[in-house]
């Protein structure tokens, strides 16, 4: 098929790998424009899907928007047979939407109606969901709202967002992939619209740690803000991320270190933090952060 792929993260490019494995047409990738970043924060940095479609030799637009009637007759002049969607960062227009003869096709990372929106990933694991997946969905003017073709499932289990977004990739490429083949005979699904739940972005306000909140909680917390942006607390007045932690037995007063290998207490139980980061430090297991870091029992993150 002759395709054009929208897409801009990490979670976007197995589809874009998949789709020319297939030996599918990309015709051209869409993504979000280069924006500052790199060790400086000022060196333009091209998006993941940017830099794989490069290396493949398919041509790169960016546009910071498709509302233009320029920019939508570029996009329907391309002749597509369908566009399809991971993780673009643009709202499509109507016109964009109708230009490719099968309309456009969505890789969301949640079992829709459930999350809807942009971080379907973290809300699942803080929600405490035992299991996620894959949609593929035919896409419609409402966010998220439109027919479903097909659905894959997995367990949330102890997963990180990053450990998690990395699976869903992995399935939601294969997913597409099955879609495209069967396009003709499969008959798209409605949702349902009373039951959608809405993932909104994750504001980085949300990442500081409420130890008084039972420990099963705080551990989701952790694992969705991980890798980013990132679940902390402060000690002694220095941050501290938590990448990954546990459940442990122990109680005492919220946020207090309880014994010399870190259990910190919560609101109803405890928990051990696995990996954890000091500002300007690489990510660290407890025992090497121990090694460098002296935790007082009667110490207290907060």
């Amino acid at each position: 098929m002759r395709i054009i792929f929208m897409g801009s993260p990490e979670f976007a490019v197995p589809t874009l790998q998949a789709l020319v494995d297939a030996a599918h047409e990309v015709v051209c990738v869409y993504t979000q424009p280069p924006r500052p970043g790199g060790r400086r924060g000022k060196e333009l940095t091209k998006t993941a899907v940017h830099e794989r479609a490069e290396r493949l030799g398919i041509e790169v637009r960016h546009p910071t928007s498709l509302k233009s009637a320029e920019e939508q007759e570029n996009f329907a002049a391309l002749g597509a047979d369908i566009a399809v969607v991971a993780a673009y960062g643009l709202i499509l227009p109507q016109a964009i939407l109708d230009a490719p003869k099968h309309g456009c096709l969505n890789v969301h990372a949640s079992l829709l109606p459930d999350w809807r929106g942009a971080a379907p990933i973290h809300r699942s694991i803080m929600a405490g969901d035992e299991v996620t997946g894959v949609t593929i969905m035919q896409m419609e003017a409402g966010l998220d709202t439109g027919p479903m073709l097909a659905t894959v499932r997995t367990p949330v289990e102890d997963k990180t967002t990053g450990e998690l977004t990395e699976e869903l990739a992995e399935l939601g490429a294969q997913l597409m992939i099955g879609t495209l083949i069967d396009l003709e005979a499969l008959h798209a699904v409605e949702q349902e619209h009373e039951a959608a739940t809405y993932a909104k972005k994750i504001d980085k306000a949300e990442a500081r740690i409420d130890w008084s909140r039972p420990a099963e909680e705080v551990v989701r917390h952790i694992h969705g803000l991980s890798p980013f942006p990132g679940a902390w607390s402060e000690l002694g007045g220095a941050r501290v991320k938590f990448l990954r932690a546990e459940v442990v037995e122990g109680s005492g007063e919220a946020g207090a270190v309880l014994d010399d290998d870190l259990a910190i207490a919560c609101g109803e139980g405890a928990i051990r933090p696995v990996r954890l980061q000091r500002a300007g430090k690489p990510a660290m297991d407890r025992s090497e952060f121990l090694r460098g870091n002296t935790v007082e029992k009667s110490a207290r993150f907060s």
